[in-house]
């Protein structure tokens, strides 16, 4: 495994930041790579070393937030629930800005879509309480109620701690999935 040049991480750190205070000051659509380049403070030519464009930027940023996820999976709906709302709170500027406030309905889907393919795995319908439902529709309703809970919680400013938030909609996945 080679290791990363320090100054690399240190730019593409900066310019993740940057996207994201921008994406608090104005629609992502009319985010230039000047705007990039001078909060960054980085020149253009630079960003397109590490990156095709603004949306290649913003698809790195959202993978590396799935992808820090996709470990939790493997525990059980409660638990997991309990560390994906740690980790909503300890990022909770890109989250909000990816879910309560539309920045990137691109986030949105990605997310409905890690979820669907984790609860996939998950989904029985040969016996108990879902045989004979369509796994399909199973999956994607388990999916886009967690996506839409998580997604009031955020438009709602946290109404309530997030260890509430993931006891109760983990109890809700043990009971329908």
């Amino acid at each position: 495994m080679s290791k990363v040049d320090r100054r690399i991480l240190k730019t593409q750190e900066a310019l993740k930041k940057a996207v994201i205070e921008l994406m608090s000051e104005k629609n992502f659509d009319d985010i230039t790579i000047q705007d990039l380049s001078d909060r960054a403070n980085v020149s253009r030519g630079t960003i397109y070393l590490h990156y095709m464009d603004k949306f290649d930027l913003l698809d790195k940023l959202i993978e590396e937030h799935i992808d820090e996820r996709e470990s939790a999976c493997q525990l059980d709906f409660i638990e997991a629930t309990l560390i994906f709302c740690e980790y909503f709170e300890s990022h909770y500027s890109f989250f909000s800005l990816m879910l309560a406030s539309k920045g990137a309905p691109y986030f949105r889907n990605r997310f409905l879509n890690f979820l669907i393919e984790e609860f996939r795995k998950e989904v029985d319908v040969t016996g108990g309480k879902n045989h004979g439902l369509n796994e399909e529709l199973i999956v994607r309703f388990v999916a886009s109620a967690y996506v839409g809970v998580v997604e009031w919680w955020f438009m709602n400013e946290k109404p309530f701690p997030q260890d509430v938030l993931a006891r109760q909609l983990g109890a809700l996945l043990e009971r329908n999935v």
